[in-house]
């Protein structure tokens, strides 16, 4: 049986039955919910943390890598359901006795916490749980502490009613948003990727860039940002695109650091890519209040200079190496790969268009999920099919179909998938593609278990900021620190976030950073969109930064190297975009803030010399070797783009023009005299 990193065997074939099917139900609750409404936004949020526990504890043992023992298992789970029961049964009276706590209410709320507690630390390791604890701490005895870190003090009954009712605990704004919008995005995922959307990301790469100078490390980072627009889990691309870029590059002479470096890197950044972001993207735009379309517009320009800044240090580490591409031939052809898969793009595409057309996330993903399951669905019927008209008509005719929904309601599309479901009950090999979709369905309950546990535990952070105001005891430090000075605030605030996420997973990762080193930016005048974007960017890069590095570390084995010398590769590798971030706070027309386009170009235009500039500073190389003065002139030229002061722009331009204007020079030079 395969395993995968936690006790949950990677093929749902290979599930207990009990598990694949308490998966299945939690899936179609999922989507029942998602598209009916028929519960209460507390009982989905008390559900699904229920629904959670119940899968982790059957699934992810104390210890170790075995099946976990079944009867503490069954015990562990139905308790987890039973809190969710309570909630359900006694919604009304938790309402009108909000923060008058009985016996049960009690007892209910600390097998809540500790449930919550004890998963977390099962399905991510010890790090998140003890951040968590120290802030339950906080909240207990922080009214000890000397100075202005204590607040008044709070009872333990006041505690425990934060964090286990009401909506600014375990059941806060992170478990709505992963009871609906981010479950259906994994399913989303889930669904491309039984289908073959990997292998279509990866054929496109190869097919671009496999044959050039450094291909097979270039075909990593492109297909890292395309796997970003389905996966909301960097780690898990990691583990995914990795399994195929890392040996390749090393069979084309990558030293293994160095693979493991850019797929690390690459795969973290995917996580920066619109649509889904690491989920993070809805999670933002709920908890500052803004539409989602907003934070995936802000988003974009940074995503693609940093898989830009990527691309750009591996052209020049390849260039210095003399590192060659894959023959031609080797290469499958990119349009063919298109054309054989295009209807797997069809899902993408709609979904892409209602997000940025100003519908809500939980439509877009429920037409998107939808869609996805018919074309998987129609596809197995329809390529049996030799005639190309008759192919075009079926298509035609689904879209027809799809399009009523808007008119007519979620259950046209039920009908059309139900209609799809049994004509492949009958076809031949039909029951392969409807048994691909139930794997998809448990497969995406199995995603959802590591991000729904962070959103429900990260919930114990929010609870407790938002009972002591500790953020702005905190942002007051940083502004002290750096009193009026907003370069020196934005580096103490980006090593905050740096130390604050390491071992973190994204979602939380972006909660503690958030709530405690985005109000120090706010103070500062820096806005509100952007402050948020600038915690999260420095929380991704903190899976790439050593001692932890968990990315870097998720591709060790693949790479058979050490994490540590990966990691050093990797903060190497994302260099050059650690000013992509500082560039946006100076000028939000970077992340399209405003209306004004020619700021935003000229933003582009100086963000994409700094990043050229900073990797040509570190790895020492453009057309040849630079010496050490070259150098230090070129990251001198990229810092004078960042700081933003009268007159550093022209000087930087100028002094950048002057050493690459040099350096060609010299080349040439140095050719002639070759020659």
């Amino acid at each position: 049986m395969s395993e995968d990193q936690h006790g949950i065997p990677a093929n749902p074939r290979d599930w207990p039955r009990t598990l694949f099917y308490v998966a299945l139900a939690f899936s179609i609750f999922q989507i029942v919910t998602a598209a009916f409404s028929p519960i209460s936004s507390q009982v989905l949020r008390a559900v699904h943390v229920g629904f959670l526990l119940w899968v982790v504890f059957l699934s992810y043992p104390a210890y170790g890598a075995n099946r976990p023992w079944q009867p503490m298992a069954w015990l562990l789970s139905l308790a987890g359901i039973a809190t969710a029961a309570y909630q359900w049964e006694f919604e009304a009276d938790l309402i009108q006795r909000s923060g008058d706590l009985t016996t049960g209410d009690m007892v209910i709320g600390l097998v809540l916490i500790a449930l919550v507690f004890e998963a977390a630390r099962r399905v991510m390791g010890i790090a998140l749980p003890i951040i968590c604890g120290l802030f339950l701490a906080y909240g207990l005895f922080g009214e000890y502490l000397p100075g202005e870190l204590a607040h008044r003090g709070y009872g333990f009954d006041q505690i425990v009613n934060q964090l286990a009712f009401g909506t600014e605990g375990l059941y806060g704004t992170p478990t709505y948003v992963s009871a609906t919008y981010i479950f259906l995005f994994i399913l989303f995922g889930a669904f491309l990727e039984q289908a073959g959307m990997i292998k279509l990301f990866t054929d496109f790469a190869m097919g671009l860039f496999g044959h050039k100078l450094g291909g097979p490390a270039k075909v990593a980072v492109v297909s890292s940002a395309l796997m970003g627009t389905i996966t909301g889990s960097g780690i898990a691309n990691v583990v995914t695109t990795g399994q195929f870029t890392i040996p390749l590059m090393k069979r084309f002479g990558y030293r293994a650091a160095f693979a493991g470096g850019v797929e690390a890197t690459s795969s973290m950044g995917s996580q920066l890519m619109p649509p889904v972001m690491g989920a993070v993207a809805f999670i933002m735009a709920e908890t500052i209040n803004v539409p989602f379309v907003e934070i995936a517009k802000a988003a974009l320009i940074p995503a693609i200079l940093y898989f830009g800044s990527v691309f750009w240090m591996v052209h020049l580490e390849a260039k210095r190496s003399n590192l060659k591409g894959l023959p031609k031939d080797q290469c499958p052809s990119a349009l063919r790969a298109v054309k054989e898969n295009w209807y797997l793009l069809i899902p993408l595409l709609v979904l892409v268009y209602l997000l940025f057309s100003g519908r809500t996330p939980l439509f877009s993903g429920m037409v998107g999920l939808a869609l996805t399951a018919i074309v998987i669905l129609g596809s197995a019927i329809i390529l049996r099919v030799s005639s190309f008209a008759l192919r075009c008509a079926f298509w035609i005719a689904l879209g027809v179909l799809c399009v009523g929904f808007f008119q007519l309601g979620i259950g046209v599309i039920f009908a059309v998938i139900a209609a799809l479901v049994l004509a492949c009950w009958f076809i031949k090999g039909g029951r392969e593609t409807l048994v691909i979709c139930l794997h998809a369905l448990v497969d995406g309950a199995r995603h959802a278990v590591p991000v729904g546990i962070a959103c429900a535990l990260v919930g114990i952070i929010i609870g407790v900021v938002s009972l002591t105001g500790i953020a702005s005891t905190f942002a007051g430090y940083i502004l002290a620190i750096g009193r009026d000075n907003l370069l020196l605030s934005l580096i103490l605030t980006m090593i905050t976030c740096l130390i604050l996420g390491m071992g973190i997973p994204t979602i939380p990762n972006y909660i503690i950073t958030s709530s405690i080193a985005a109000p120090a930016l706010l103070e500062l005048g820096v806005p509100l969109i952007v402050s948020h974007m600038f915690v999260f960017y420095f929380g991704i890069l903190a899976d790439l930064t050593p001692p932890v590095a968990l990315a870097c570390f998720a591709a060790a084995p693949i790479a058979k190297e050490t994490g540590f010398k990966i990691s050093l590769w990797a903060v190497r590798i994302a260099l050059a975009g650690f000013v992509i971030p500082f560039m946006a706070v100076y000028n939000p027309a970077l992340m399209l803030q405003g209306d004004n386009l020619w700021m935003t170009a000229y933003m582009l235009i100086k963000t994409i010399l700094a990043v050229g500039l900073w990797g040509m500073a570190s790895t020492g190389y453009l057309q040849q070797k630079m010496p050490l003065w070259e150098r230090v002139f070129a990251f001198a030229a990229g810092a004078l783009l960042v700081v933003a002061l009268p007159l550093t722009d022209e000087a930087g331009f100028v002094l950048g023009a002057l050493v690459i204007a040099q350096h060609f020079w010299r080349s040439r030079q140095t050719g002639l005299a070759k020659a």
